[in-house]
């Protein structure tokens, strides 16, 4: 009997690492996040990497079969709804209508750029995959990820060095081109799938826009707005405490999440459109302010999302000479990516935005465009409307089947690293700049710490 007590069962170890990854992270986090200028994103992936199935092998998302997909899906979908609701109630009140001309530059046009562009690197590294396929694979790459962006405009670095303008059109840039990604992921399967143009090309425009979009677009800002009044008049009537206010922050988007999904909208775009309606007047986040629930909330999801992502890493999966994947390739797509994905548009048309001054904020505006938990949703949604694939593959959408996840997760990889450790190696440049001008000028009113000054 005894025995059978000590008896461990397969997610106690599970839980004690994410459990205590989390209570030691938390123990150094002033260091590692204030002074360092890491954050849990990178920390947590590696960690997730070293539990997970090529490491320790304690937790292997992969080994749960035709589960896998599914609950990688509703972790990544859950994770990305609390992130975009918050990303929409922290934004200032009325935001998006005052920055409406802004975000639409940002958003739309960056994002064909980038989804086009991504697509023809990926083709002319793996030929094997035709262009249509190719730009399945660069829609789940298109979507600036909210959660890594916001983990790094949140930072005691950005607020430092960071104008406050481009912190909230970098926040609002990712949360708006998240839900975006589904009509470029639409459209790239049904080319795909379906044997007519001009079946894909109607089912796009009806099911991808006025469907999933639009709808979830309207569906989300009349909760939000809906949510909101009745909170002002409870609120009126002394009927709700500032407690509840903040589980609202919570259970809001998760209310919004399901309904957008049960009836097939863009369950994302509605997460957003709910936090920025919710807290349009302002009222909603005067009640939340200063109140640190959230960004425990915030926290907790993050390290538990990319220690899942590091262990559902498919690195066996790196070095498949037989689908065209071999390491090199997979490296030059990363760097390929980093400098030709979102840089050369927003140098070329920053100065259509107000919010970005000069060439170094949109330098450092199209460099900050970190691929990560929307990249892996998008790719296993994209997985769920795709065959299974043979082996080998039987046709363009088996073979498109076998390589998007070995693909989109060597860059979200890639990302992670690059993204997650530049705001140190900035740190580091700014440091060392800053010494130099101490050694080269006498005059204390030239002495400063550099930011982004143009």
């Amino acid at each position: 009997m005894a025995l059978d007590l000590l008896k461990v069962s397969p997610p106690g170890p599970l839980y004690i690492c994410l459990g205590g990854f989390t209570v030691l992270f938390s123990l150094v986090s002033l260091l590692i996040k204030e002074k360092l200028y890491v954050n849990e994103v990178v920390l947590g992936t590696g960690f997730g990497i070293i539990i997970g199935p090529f490491v320790a092998n304690i937790f292997a998302p992969r080994s749960w079969g035709s589960l896998n997909n599914i609950i990688t899906l509703e972790v990544m979908r859950i994770v990305l709804v609390i992130g975009l609701f918050a990303a929409g109630v922290e934004l200032p009140r009325a935001y998006m209508k005052r920055h409406v001309k802004s975000l639409l530059i940002m958003v739309v046009p960056t994002m064909a750029f980038g989804w086009v562009v991504v697509a023809a690197i990926i083709h002319a590294l793996f030929p094997k995959l035709d262009y249509i396929s190719a730009l399945c694979i660069a829609a789940c790459l298109t979507p600036t990820d909210p959660v890594t962006c916001a983990a790094i405009t949140r930072g005691k670095f950005a607020i430092k060095h960071v104008p406050e303008d481009i912190r909230h059109i970098l926040l609002a840039e990712a949360a708006a081109n998240d839900g975006l990604a589904y009509p470029f992921l639409a459209i790239s399967i049904y080319l795909t799938i379906e044997t007519s143009v001009q079946t894909a090309i109607g089912k796009w425009f009806l099911v991808g826009w006025l469907y999933q979009v639009i709808l979830g677009t309207v569906l989300g800002a009349v909760l939000g707005f809906l949510f909101s009044m009745l909170m002002k008049i409870s609120h009126s009537q002394r009927c709700i405490d500032r407690e509840s206010y903040i589980a609202q922050y919570l259970a809001l988007s998760i209310l919004t999440m399901g309904i957008a999904s049960t009836i097939g909208a863009d369950d994302l775009l509605a997460a957003f459109a709910a936090g920025c309606a919710i807290s349009w007047d302002g009222h909603f986040h005067e009640q939340i302010n200063n109140d640190a629930f959230s960004s425990v909330i915030d926290y907790v999801l993050n390290c538990c999302c990319f220690i899942y992502i590091g262990a559902w890493l498919p690195f066996y999966a790196y070095d498949s000479p037989e689908y065209d994947i071999t390491p090199w390739k997979l490296v030059l797509l990363v760097i390929a990516i980093m400098v030709l994905r979102r840089i050369p548009f927003l140098l070329a048309i920053y100065k259509f935005v107000p919010e970005i001054t000069c060439w170094q904020e949109a330098l450092f505006s199209g460099h900050f465009g970190p691929m990560g938990v929307s990249a892996v949703f998008v790719s296993t949604l994209a997985l769920t409307r795709l065959p299974t694939p043979e082996n080998p593959p039987a046709d363009q959408a088996q073979y498109l089947a076998a390589t998007i996840q070995p693909i989109v997760s060597f860059v979200v990889l890639g990302s992670i690293i690059i993204h997650g450790l530049s705001i140190p190696f900035f740190n580091v440049g700014l440091v060392a700049h800053s010494r130099t001008i101490s050694l080269s000028k006498t005059s204390a009113d030239h002495t400063h710490v550099a930011g982004l000054v143009c």
